[in-house]
């Protein structure tokens, strides 16, 4: 056991849910109160939780049965405390402020942050406020800049996969092009990896503007082979050669227009560049939900195992992360504002290219 003066530990989950978060908390908090005896109270709901004051004893809990939970026992939100500023106008008192005082009320030692994008910038911003901060990456895009994995990807991939291949029989018995979206707003990790995993013909990638005629001229060539159907698919960030072109305020201009994900307007434009039957289908909460693989249990187990470490060593304002098969402390904020998208040289696109799928590029 090494020596540390950390006794208070406080942990929250925020933005998303994912497989594996119960599974880091469990890791964390057997570690933390086998080593020094921590005492450690989880904040309900995210970073309103923690505004709020509002917590449980995490004693209380039966960590035997967390490991394989789906989901977060905490709780979560998409609070973001440096946005919605006041929470308590007659009193003029500002969410930061608030949750400084709760900091103080719990003599907490340390905070320690699950999440993705958001949360770990937010962490990044408590930190530069003087408060001890550790994240943990977690998310099924897989785009926390820092790591090279986020626990909640592999079952996302597991259950994406799932889906597509039922998807499969239905396009094979019909004779039809099906279109699956696959989440994926800003990064095009989880479609990617799930179209390779399930030899789709299409992957559609924020990454990779797409031109439907290229994809509607692959389509029907695959129809002339002999080919009776195709799949394809498009992550939700997906968008064409003529969407890249518009500057940010046009294009999130036109995607508040659109009545529909985009899924449904690509399969309405495959049609109408091939003439071919063609249906959506779209995961949606299904990737984010049910038991975690036990890759991402292993995964997330190991992360709230070495936060531990971090905490004892007194090494705040990082991100727990996992770089060439090991665990660094990754500066928070360098984590902050940023997304990891999939870059031109990636093994597993290039691999994807050189088996025939088409990108639409």
């Amino acid at each position: 056991m090494k020596n540390t003066t950390v006794k208070n530990i406080g942990i929250l989950t925020s933005g998303g849910d994912a497989p594996g978060l119960n599974a880091a908390i469990r890791s964390l908090c057997i570690t933390a109160q086998k080593r020094f005896n921590a005492n450690i109270i989880g904040f309900k709901d995210g970073y309103i939780g923690l505004e709020n004051n509002n917590f449980i004893d995490m004693k209380t809990l039966d960590f035997d049965s967390l490991i394989n939970l789906g989901g977060t026992i905490l709780g979560t939100s998409r609070e973001k405390p440096f946005k919605n500023q006041t929470i308590n106008p007659q009193k003029k008192l500002y969410a930061v402020d608030s949750i400084k005082e709760t900091f103080k009320k719990n003599k907490l030692d340390v905070l320690v942050c699950l999440g993705g994008n958001g949360t770990n910038s937010t962490a990044s911003l408590l930190s530069k406020e003087g408060l001890p901060v550790i994240g943990l990456p977690k998310t099924i895009d897989n785009d926390i800049w820092g790591t090279d994995e986020s626990f909640g990807f592999h079952s996302a991939i597991d259950i994406a996969s799932s889906g597509i291949e039922a998807i499969k029989t239905t396009a094979r018995s019909h004779h039809r092009v099906m279109v699956v979206e696959i989440m994926g707003h800003k990064a095009g990790w989880l479609g990617l990896y799930s179209g390779v995993t399930t030899n789709a013909d299409v992957i559609l990638l924020p990454e990779i503007p797409y031109d439907i005629k290229k994809i509607g001229s692959y389509i029907l060539s695959r129809k002339a082979n002999g080919h009776e159907y195709s799949i394809v698919v498009c992550a939700e960030g997906a968008l064409s050669v003529e969407e890249a072109a518009l500057s940010k305020k046009d294009f999130k201009r036109s995607r508040l227009e659109m009545t529909q994900s985009i899924s449904f307007r690509v399969a309405k434009e495959i049609e109408a560049e091939t003439g071919l039957e063609t249906r959506t289908s779209v995961l949606g909460y299904l990737q984010r939900g049910a038991t975690p693989s036990p890759y991402d249990i292993l995964l997330a187990t190991q992360l709230g195992n070495a936060t531990v470490d971090f905490i004892e060593n007194g090494e705040f304002g990082v991100l727990v992360a996992v770089n060439n098969g090991k665990i660094t402390g990754f500066p928070l904020d360098q984590v902050e504002g940023k997304v990891k998208n999939i870059p031109e040289d990636e093994l597993m696109l290039q691999t994807a290219r050189d088996l025939g799928i088409c990108f639409g590029d």
